[in-house]
Protein backbone atom coordinates (compact mmCIF):
# COMPACT_ATOMS: atom_id res chain seq x y z
CA UNK A 1 0.00 0.00 0.00
CA UNK A 2 1.01 3.50 -0.92
CA UNK A 3 -0.75 6.68 -0.59
CA UNK A 4 -0.29 10.19 -0.11
CA UNK A 5 -2.58 12.18 2.56
CA UNK A 6 -3.40 15.36 4.34
CA UNK A 7 -2.18 15.50 8.03
CA UNK A 8 -5.40 17.10 8.93
CA UNK A 9 -7.77 15.18 7.47
CA UNK A 10 -5.96 11.72 8.71
CA UNK A 11 -5.89 12.77 12.35
CA UNK A 12 -9.48 13.38 12.55
CA UNK A 13 -10.43 10.39 11.01
CA UNK A 14 -8.53 8.54 13.38
CA UNK A 15 -9.89 10.33 15.94
CA UNK A 16 -13.31 9.13 14.80
CA UNK A 17 -12.53 5.46 14.14
CA UNK A 18 -10.59 5.16 17.72
CA UNK A 19 -13.74 5.43 19.14
CA UNK A 20 -14.35 2.08 18.10
CA UNK A 21 -11.19 0.85 20.03
CA UNK A 22 -12.12 -0.12 23.89
CA UNK A 23 -9.38 0.20 26.33
CA UNK A 24 -10.37 -3.12 27.89
CA UNK A 25 -9.96 -5.38 24.91
CA UNK A 26 -7.84 -8.10 25.35
CA UNK A 27 -7.30 -9.34 21.62
CA UNK A 28 -4.11 -7.47 20.43
CA UNK A 29 -5.89 -6.86 17.06
CA UNK A 30 -8.27 -5.07 18.19
CA UNK A 31 -5.87 -2.45 19.62
CA UNK A 32 -5.01 -1.24 15.75
CA UNK A 33 -6.94 0.17 13.06
CA UNK A 34 -7.32 -1.15 9.50
CA UNK A 35 -6.49 1.23 6.84
CA UNK A 36 -7.40 0.16 3.44
CA UNK A 37 -7.80 1.62 0.42
CA UNK A 38 -11.35 1.26 -1.17
CA UNK A 39 -12.52 3.13 -3.92
CA UNK A 40 -9.81 5.88 -4.30
CA UNK A 41 -10.34 6.41 -0.75
CA UNK A 42 -8.70 5.43 2.39
CA UNK A 43 -10.97 3.59 4.75
CA UNK A 44 -10.11 3.60 8.55
CA UNK A 45 -11.54 1.31 10.62
CA UNK A 46 -11.63 0.47 14.64
CA UNK A 47 -14.06 -2.05 16.62
CA UNK A 48 -14.03 -3.84 19.89
CA UNK A 49 -16.77 -6.17 18.52
CA UNK A 50 -19.61 -4.09 20.02
CA UNK A 51 -19.19 -0.90 18.40
CA UNK A 52 -17.63 -0.56 15.11
CA UNK A 53 -16.58 2.44 13.43
CA UNK A 54 -15.93 2.91 9.53
CA UNK A 55 -14.82 6.46 8.58
CA UNK A 56 -13.31 7.17 5.13
CA UNK A 57 -11.03 9.92 3.85
CA UNK A 58 -9.48 11.24 0.38
CA UNK A 59 -6.36 10.27 -0.16
CA UNK A 60 -4.10 9.87 -3.59
CA UNK A 61 -3.89 6.55 -3.98
CA UNK A 62 -0.24 4.92 -5.52
CA UNK A 63 -0.55 1.44 -4.51
CA UNK A 64 -3.60 -0.28 -3.13
CA UNK A 65 -3.44 -2.19 -0.20
CA UNK A 66 -4.38 -2.80 3.27
CA UNK A 67 -3.18 -2.70 7.10
CA UNK A 68 -3.09 -3.26 10.79
CA UNK A 69 -1.97 -0.19 12.79
CA UNK A 70 -1.90 0.25 16.52
CA UNK A 71 -3.99 2.70 16.93
CA UNK A 72 -2.57 4.86 20.08
CA UNK A 73 1.00 4.89 18.32
CA UNK A 74 -0.48 5.49 14.82
CA UNK A 75 -3.19 8.38 16.15
CA UNK A 76 -0.10 10.20 18.52
CA UNK A 77 2.75 10.21 15.54
CA UNK A 78 -0.14 11.68 12.86
CA UNK A 79 -1.23 14.14 15.56
CA UNK A 80 2.39 15.22 15.93
CA UNK A 81 3.18 16.02 12.21
CA UNK A 82 3.41 19.21 10.72
CA UNK A 83 0.05 20.34 8.98
CA UNK A 84 1.46 18.53 5.81
CA UNK A 85 1.15 16.17 2.98
CA UNK A 86 1.92 13.00 4.66
CA UNK A 87 3.55 10.05 2.83
CA UNK A 88 2.45 6.62 3.98
CA UNK A 89 4.46 3.17 2.48
CA UNK A 90 3.47 -0.19 3.76
CA UNK A 91 6.15 -2.91 2.32
CA UNK A 92 5.59 -6.64 4.36
CA UNK A 93 3.59 -5.20 7.83
CA UNK A 94 6.12 -2.47 7.97
CA UNK A 95 4.86 0.80 7.36
CA UNK A 96 7.01 4.09 6.34
CA UNK A 97 5.64 7.61 7.20
CA UNK A 98 7.20 10.53 5.86
CA UNK A 99 6.03 14.15 6.43
CA UNK A 100 8.30 17.37 5.95
CA UNK A 101 11.75 16.22 7.38
CA UNK A 102 10.10 13.75 9.65
CA UNK A 103 10.37 10.20 9.09
CA UNK A 104 8.70 6.93 11.04
CA UNK A 105 9.02 3.32 10.66
CA UNK A 106 6.28 1.29 12.68
CA UNK A 107 5.45 -2.54 12.48
CA UNK A 108 1.78 -3.15 11.26
CA UNK A 109 -0.19 -6.71 11.52
CA UNK A 110 -1.82 -8.63 9.02
CA UNK A 111 -5.48 -7.46 8.22
CA UNK A 112 -6.12 -11.03 7.28
CA UNK A 113 -6.32 -11.22 11.44
CA UNK A 114 -8.77 -8.68 11.65
CA UNK A 115 -12.57 -9.04 12.15
CA UNK A 116 -15.17 -8.82 9.88
CA UNK A 117 -18.15 -6.52 10.42
CA UNK A 118 -21.66 -7.91 10.67
CA UNK A 119 -22.85 -8.57 7.24
CA UNK A 120 -26.05 -6.55 7.82
CA UNK A 121 -29.59 -8.41 6.33
CA UNK A 122 -33.25 -7.43 7.05
CA UNK A 123 -33.07 -3.85 7.35
CA UNK A 124 -35.37 -0.95 8.16
CA UNK A 125 -33.90 2.16 7.61
CA UNK A 126 -35.14 6.31 8.29
CA UNK A 127 -33.74 9.45 8.10
CA UNK A 128 -34.11 11.93 10.71
CA UNK A 129 -31.94 16.02 11.21
CA UNK A 130 -28.55 15.31 13.10
CA UNK A 131 -29.46 18.17 15.30
CA UNK A 132 -32.26 16.80 16.66
CA UNK A 133 -30.87 13.48 17.02
CA UNK A 134 -27.84 15.06 19.32
CA UNK A 135 -30.32 16.61 21.37
CA UNK A 136 -32.01 13.75 21.36
CA UNK A 137 -29.58 11.97 22.87
CA UNK A 138 -28.00 14.28 25.44
CA UNK A 139 -31.45 14.70 26.90
CA UNK A 140 -31.81 10.85 27.70
CA UNK A 141 -28.35 9.05 27.67
CA UNK A 142 -27.04 10.72 31.32
CA UNK A 143 -30.11 8.62 32.77
CA UNK A 144 -28.79 5.30 31.73
CA UNK A 145 -27.57 2.98 34.63
CA UNK A 146 -23.76 2.20 34.55
CA UNK A 147 -25.18 -1.09 36.51
CA UNK A 148 -23.91 -3.90 34.47
CA UNK A 149 -26.46 -6.23 36.77
CA UNK A 150 -29.16 -4.89 34.68
CA UNK A 151 -27.79 -4.52 31.31
CA UNK A 152 -30.70 -3.94 29.40
CA UNK A 153 -31.21 -0.24 31.03
CA UNK A 154 -27.44 0.55 30.50
CA UNK A 155 -29.34 1.26 27.00
CA UNK A 156 -31.58 3.93 25.30
CA UNK A 157 -35.06 2.75 24.05
CA UNK A 158 -35.44 4.24 20.35
CA UNK A 159 -38.91 3.67 19.80
CA UNK A 160 -40.58 4.33 16.31
CA UNK A 161 -44.54 3.74 16.07
CA UNK A 162 -46.90 6.15 14.81
CA UNK A 163 -44.77 8.52 12.63
CA UNK A 164 -43.04 9.58 16.32
CA UNK A 165 -40.03 8.42 17.68
CA UNK A 166 -38.96 8.31 21.29
CA UNK A 167 -36.11 8.06 23.04
CA UNK A 168 -36.33 6.22 26.89
CA UNK A 169 -33.96 6.23 29.18
CA UNK A 170 -34.26 5.00 32.83
CA UNK A 171 -32.71 3.61 35.52
CA UNK A 172 -34.73 2.95 38.48
CA UNK A 173 -34.20 6.28 40.05
CA UNK A 174 -35.11 8.28 36.97
CA UNK A 175 -36.52 8.51 33.62
CA UNK A 176 -35.79 10.75 30.88
CA UNK A 177 -38.37 10.76 27.64
CA UNK A 178 -37.65 12.74 24.33
CA UNK A 179 -40.59 12.59 21.60
CA UNK A 180 -39.52 13.77 17.68
CA UNK A 181 -42.30 13.60 15.09
CA UNK A 182 -40.67 11.77 12.40
CA UNK A 183 -41.64 11.29 8.51
CA UNK A 184 -41.45 7.59 8.72
CA UNK A 185 -44.03 4.79 8.89
CA UNK A 186 -41.79 2.49 10.28
CA UNK A 187 -42.36 -0.19 13.10
CA UNK A 188 -39.04 -0.33 14.96
CA UNK A 189 -37.93 -1.27 18.88
CA UNK A 190 -34.46 -1.23 19.74
CA UNK A 191 -32.40 -0.44 23.01
CA UNK A 192 -28.87 1.04 21.68
CA UNK A 193 -26.27 0.90 24.33
CA UNK A 194 -25.45 4.28 26.14
CA UNK A 195 -21.82 4.28 25.13
CA UNK A 196 -22.34 3.55 21.19
CA UNK A 197 -24.35 7.07 20.92
CA UNK A 198 -21.83 8.73 23.72
CA UNK A 199 -19.56 7.64 21.22
CA UNK A 200 -21.70 8.76 18.36
CA UNK A 201 -22.78 12.39 19.87
CA UNK A 202 -18.78 13.36 19.68
CA UNK A 203 -18.45 12.00 15.85
CA UNK A 204 -21.52 14.14 14.90
CA UNK A 205 -20.55 17.62 13.95
CA UNK A 206 -23.38 20.34 14.30
CA UNK A 207 -24.98 20.29 10.67
CA UNK A 208 -28.42 20.87 9.27
CA UNK A 209 -27.69 17.42 7.34
CA UNK A 210 -29.23 14.16 8.06
CA UNK A 211 -28.44 10.97 9.64
CA UNK A 212 -29.95 7.79 8.34
CA UNK A 213 -30.24 5.13 10.94
CA UNK A 214 -30.65 1.35 9.74
CA UNK A 215 -32.14 -1.52 12.12
CA UNK A 216 -31.57 -4.72 11.65
CA UNK A 217 -31.40 -8.15 13.59
CA UNK A 218 -28.98 -7.81 16.90
CA UNK A 219 -27.62 -4.42 15.36
CA UNK A 220 -28.36 -0.90 14.80
CA UNK A 221 -26.41 1.67 12.30
CA UNK A 222 -25.53 5.11 11.76
CA UNK A 223 -24.65 6.53 8.90
CA UNK A 224 -23.28 10.26 9.05
CA UNK A 225 -21.56 10.90 5.64
CA UNK A 226 -18.07 9.69 5.50
CA UNK A 227 -18.69 7.45 8.37
CA UNK A 228 -20.93 4.28 9.55
CA UNK A 229 -21.26 3.79 13.15
CA UNK A 230 -22.50 0.02 13.79
CA UNK A 231 -23.07 -1.21 17.14
CA UNK A 232 -24.90 -4.21 18.91
CA UNK A 233 -28.34 -3.97 20.29
CA UNK A 234 -28.84 -4.92 23.88
CA UNK A 235 -31.30 -8.27 24.32
CA UNK A 236 -34.33 -7.99 26.77
CA UNK A 237 -37.29 -6.36 27.78
CA UNK A 238 -36.96 -2.72 28.22
CA UNK A 239 -39.58 -1.48 31.29
CA UNK A 240 -43.13 -0.50 30.14
CA UNK A 241 -41.99 3.27 30.69
CA UNK A 242 -45.25 4.60 29.79
CA UNK A 243 -47.11 3.06 33.41
CA UNK A 244 -44.78 4.83 34.98
CA UNK A 245 -45.62 8.52 33.85
CA UNK A 246 -48.85 9.66 35.75
CA UNK A 247 -50.99 12.13 34.40
CA UNK A 248 -53.15 13.31 37.80
CA UNK A 249 -51.18 15.51 39.68
CA UNK A 250 -51.80 17.31 43.39
CA UNK A 251 -49.60 20.51 43.03
CA UNK A 252 -47.95 22.11 40.33
CA UNK A 253 -45.06 24.89 39.64
CA UNK A 254 -44.26 26.58 37.24
CA UNK A 255 -40.26 28.06 38.12
CA UNK A 256 -37.92 30.50 35.54
CA UNK A 257 -35.44 27.16 34.64
CA UNK A 258 -31.89 29.10 35.33
CA UNK A 259 -33.17 30.42 38.54
CA UNK A 260 -34.06 26.87 39.72
CA UNK A 261 -31.12 25.64 38.02
CA UNK A 262 -28.57 27.73 40.31
CA UNK A 263 -30.54 27.65 43.33
CA UNK A 264 -29.98 23.51 43.08
CA UNK A 265 -26.23 23.82 41.75
CA UNK A 266 -25.92 25.64 45.13
CA UNK A 267 -27.83 23.88 47.48
CA UNK A 268 -25.62 20.73 46.23
CA UNK A 269 -22.51 22.39 47.02
CA UNK A 270 -23.26 20.75 50.85
CA UNK A 271 -25.24 18.60 49.53
CA UNK A 272 -22.19 16.36 47.90
CA UNK A 273 -20.57 16.39 51.63
CA UNK A 274 -23.38 13.62 52.77
CA UNK A 275 -23.53 10.14 51.53
CA UNK A 276 -27.14 10.65 50.49
CA UNK A 277 -26.60 13.79 48.70
CA UNK A 278 -29.90 15.35 49.64
CA UNK A 279 -31.58 18.55 48.70
CA UNK A 280 -35.23 19.60 50.36
CA UNK A 281 -38.27 21.18 48.55
CA UNK A 282 -40.50 23.22 50.61
CA UNK A 283 -42.88 24.69 48.50
CA UNK A 284 -45.11 27.05 50.26
CA UNK A 285 -47.84 29.05 48.87
CA UNK A 286 -46.10 30.08 45.67
CA UNK A 287 -42.14 29.77 47.18
CA UNK A 288 -39.81 27.00 46.35
CA UNK A 289 -37.76 26.52 49.31
CA UNK A 290 -34.45 24.78 48.42
CA UNK A 291 -32.29 23.43 51.60
CA UNK A 292 -29.47 21.05 52.17
CA UNK A 293 -27.58 20.06 55.76
CA UNK A 294 -24.29 18.57 56.09
CA UNK A 295 -22.17 18.42 59.18
CA UNK A 296 -20.27 21.39 57.51
CA UNK A 297 -23.25 23.84 57.55
CA UNK A 298 -26.45 24.11 55.99
CA UNK A 299 -27.97 26.52 53.19
CA UNK A 300 -31.26 27.94 52.19
CA UNK A 301 -32.56 28.90 48.76
CA UNK A 302 -35.93 30.55 48.12
CA UNK A 303 -37.30 31.45 44.73
CA UNK A 304 -40.82 32.54 43.63
CA UNK A 305 -42.84 30.00 42.00
CA UNK A 306 -46.23 30.28 40.13
CA UNK A 307 -47.90 27.15 42.17
CA UNK A 308 -51.31 25.63 41.54
CA UNK A 309 -52.31 23.42 44.59
CA UNK A 310 -51.61 22.03 47.82
CA UNK A 311 -48.37 22.86 49.68
CA UNK A 312 -45.66 19.96 49.89
CA UNK A 313 -42.47 18.97 51.67
CA UNK A 314 -40.12 16.38 49.56
CA UNK A 315 -36.75 15.32 49.21
CA UNK A 316 -34.48 14.48 46.20
CA UNK A 317 -30.81 13.41 45.28
CA UNK A 318 -29.63 16.16 44.06
CA UNK A 319 -27.40 14.85 41.31
CA UNK A 320 -30.90 13.30 39.84
CA UNK A 321 -32.86 16.59 39.70
CA UNK A 322 -30.26 18.49 38.73
CA UNK A 323 -29.31 16.34 35.29
CA UNK A 324 -32.86 16.72 34.74
CA UNK A 325 -32.94 19.89 34.89
CA UNK A 326 -29.98 20.62 33.39
CA UNK A 327 -30.84 19.73 29.87
CA UNK A 328 -33.99 21.50 29.55
CA UNK A 329 -33.16 24.50 27.28
CA UNK A 330 -36.63 26.25 27.90
CA UNK A 331 -36.89 29.47 29.99
CA UNK A 332 -39.62 27.67 32.31
CA UNK A 333 -40.46 24.62 33.44
CA UNK A 334 -43.44 22.58 34.83
CA UNK A 335 -43.16 20.62 38.13
CA UNK A 336 -45.74 17.91 39.00
CA UNK A 337 -46.62 16.32 42.39
CA UNK A 338 -48.55 13.80 43.52
CA UNK A 339 -47.31 14.13 47.22
CA UNK A 340 -43.79 13.80 48.92
CA UNK A 341 -43.55 9.95 48.29
CA UNK A 342 -44.37 9.92 44.41
CA UNK A 343 -42.23 10.83 41.22
CA UNK A 344 -41.89 14.53 40.68
CA UNK A 345 -42.21 14.90 36.91
CA UNK A 346 -40.36 17.91 35.50
CA UNK A 347 -41.28 19.55 31.72
CA UNK A 348 -40.51 22.96 29.79
CA UNK A 349 -42.69 24.78 30.03
CA UNK A 350 -44.11 25.03 26.10
CA UNK A 351 -42.58 22.18 25.02
CA UNK A 352 -44.83 18.19 25.66
CA UNK A 353 -42.31 16.39 23.76
CA UNK A 354 -39.94 16.08 26.75
CA UNK A 355 -40.26 14.21 29.94
CA UNK A 356 -37.92 13.79 33.15
CA UNK A 357 -39.33 11.86 35.83
CA UNK A 358 -37.17 11.19 39.22
CA UNK A 359 -37.99 9.56 42.56
CA UNK A 360 -37.96 11.30 45.63
CA UNK A 361 -36.20 10.38 48.83
CA UNK A 362 -38.49 9.58 52.21
CA UNK A 363 -37.72 11.17 54.93
CA UNK A 364 -39.61 11.56 58.35
CA UNK A 365 -41.79 14.27 58.20
CA UNK A 366 -39.26 16.16 61.33
CA UNK A 367 -36.34 15.96 58.76
CA UNK A 368 -37.45 18.88 56.69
Amino acid sequence: MKIRIDQKNLSKHINMAQKGISSRTTLQILDGILLETVNGRLKLTGTDLEISIETYVDCEIIEEGSIVVNSRIFGDIIKKLPESTINIDVKNNNINITCENSEFNILGNSPTEYPDLPAIIDQKSFTMPKDLFKGAIRQTVFATTQDETRPILTGVLLELVDKKISFVALDGYRLALRRIPIDSSLDIKIVIPGRALNELNKIIEDSEEDITITAAPGHVIFNIGDTLVYSRLLEGQFLNYRDIIRKDHKTNIIVNKKLFQNSLERASLLAKEEKANLVKLNLLDGQVIIKSNSEIGNVNEKIIANQNGENINIAFNSRYILEGTKVIEAEEIELSFMGSLNPCIIKPVGDENYTYLVLPVRLAQDDY
